[in-house]
């Protein structure tokens, strides 16, 4: 079997045990007969499968009663409108923290249906931190505050969250299960799957019934939070493959020994690759200050363009994958999800070095 060292930013790894388990059930699972690929939405089989994913991502993130679990699709940039739809109305004003470019385009998607008041203390510095505090004048009457919890591109992330006293909103696509998180804190956690809970194609969202009970009226159907809890995510077909997937990856983390456990495993591998960096000032440059580093997404440029266009093209000969930082900003990123083996981050950690001693 060829395995690479893969650090794509989303879709992103899996892990090689639930890779290995699909294989063996693709074309039978359970004994059916049948593929997961095959099985009705409406079957005991299939719904055996989603109650128990449920029941496993409840376990994991000590999901308080009084909170519904949706599986749906679309993915996050679905839920930067489906939020404001259902949350925020025409007279009143919703409170966006702008951490990088998936909060921006959250931001675009809420204008359209009211209000919003920006906090843009992290873009006035080039997106390299996380606001320290939140001015109480952005919360003021506020229908709800968001957040986004890491930010792929930039490479920041949130060490500890708001205490806010309105509804608190967070897209957390990129980091969801990387560290415990207190759900309680929050009414609504979404996630597109693709970074650390399983394929591409499902949206997971975490939202308090309160919230629920408060939502918009005359939404669409399928944009309708409401619609979907009391038809347990089957108003239509699911994302079932993915669902079953999602299943085979909460069981694998709890192999690991569970959230807490993982975190660990991330902090480790991340701080394999930032002691490279912060041992090489004068070669490599982080772009997170240190305090808002991520776990999840290292970003760094070298200090000579043309000896980057280098690294990036010796990174890639050597299989590296996924490590060209994103269009909008060039550079290099290293994304160190869950599935991310820790061998493969020191494998990383030493070609930098390398490659540091080689040209300096």
């Amino acid at each position: 079997m060829h395995r690479i060292d893969n650090f794509n930013a989303g879709p992103a790894a899996l892990p090689l045990p639930v890779l290995e388990q699909i294989q063996r059930e693709i074309t039978d699972y359970n004994y059916t007969g049948m593929s997961v690929f095959e099985l009705s939405h409406r079957s005991d089989t299939y719904e055996s499968i989603q109650a128990k994913t449920e029941a496993r991502l409840r376990e994991l993130l000590s999901i308080p009663d009084g909170y519904r679990v949706l599986f749906l699709q679309g993915g996050a940039s679905l839920q930067f409108a489906m939020i404001p739809m259902n949350f925020l109305g025409r007279d009143q004003t919703a409170a966006y923290v702008l951490t990088g470019v998936w909060s921006e385009k959250a931001v675009k998607e809420a204008q359209q249906f009211g209000a919003v008041r920006c906090d843009e203390q992290a873009k006035a510095g080039g997106y390299r931190t996380i606001p320290a505090h939140l001015d109480v004048g952005l919360l003021e009457g506020a229908a709800y505050a968001h957040i986004t919890s890491n930010n792929t591109i930039y490479g920041t992330q949130w060490s500890s969250f708001p205490k806010v006293n309105v509804p608190l909103i967070a897209d957390m696509s990129s980091d969801i299960l990387s560290r415990p998180i207190p759900v309680q804190d929050f009414s609504l956690i979404y996630a597109g799957a693709q970074k650390n809970l399983g394929p591409a194609g499902l949206t997971v969202v975490i939202v308090r019934e309160e919230l629920l009970a408060k939502a918009n009226q005359h939404v669409p159907t399928m944009l309708d939070y409401n619609v979907h809890a009391k038809n347990n995510s089957m108003y239509n077909t699911p994302p079932t493959f993915s669902v079953y997937v999602m299943g085979l990856v909460l069981e694998w983390i709890a192999e690991q020994g569970g959230v807490t456990a993982i975190e660990r495993q991330n902090a480790a591998k991340a701080a394999s690759i930032y002691s490279v960096i912060d041992e090489h000032p004068e070669f490599y440059v982080g772009h997170a200050e240190v305090a808002a580093r991520s776990a999840m997404n290292l970003t760094f440029r070298l200090r000579d363009e043309a000896l980057e266009k280098k690294f990036l093209a010796e990174a890639k000969a050597k299989v590296f994958v996924g490590v060209k930082g994103h269009r909008s900003v060039g550079g290099c990123r290293v994304s160190l999800y869950n599935a991310v083996p820790a061998a493969a981050a020191h494998r990383f950690a030493e070609f930098m070095q390398a490659f540091a001693r080689q040209h300096q």
